[in-house]
């Protein structure tokens, strides 16, 4: 599950507590590529981790479905 999130210029990045990381395009998230970084920043893990919340952009991510590729 994750432990924390951080944006590089075109990639979302998710660390995961068993020391992992995983990075996935922001293309796969529109809302989240057309945020500015105070949006993107502004998050809150979920369900102990397994998804990620950004209230104000109404969007949500799912770790397990991010493990799938």
């Amino acid at each position: 599950m994750a432990s924390g999130v951080w944006f590089d210029s075109d990639k979302m990045h998710v660390r995961l507590v068993d020391g992992r990381e995983i990075s996935v395009p922001l293309e796969w998230f529109p809302k989240l590529r057309d945020a500015d970084a105070g949006q993107r920043e502004n998050y809150r893990l979920i369900g102990r981790g397994i998804g990620i919340h950004w209230e104000e952009l109404d969007e949500d991510v799912s770790v397990p479905e991010l493990l799938k590729g």
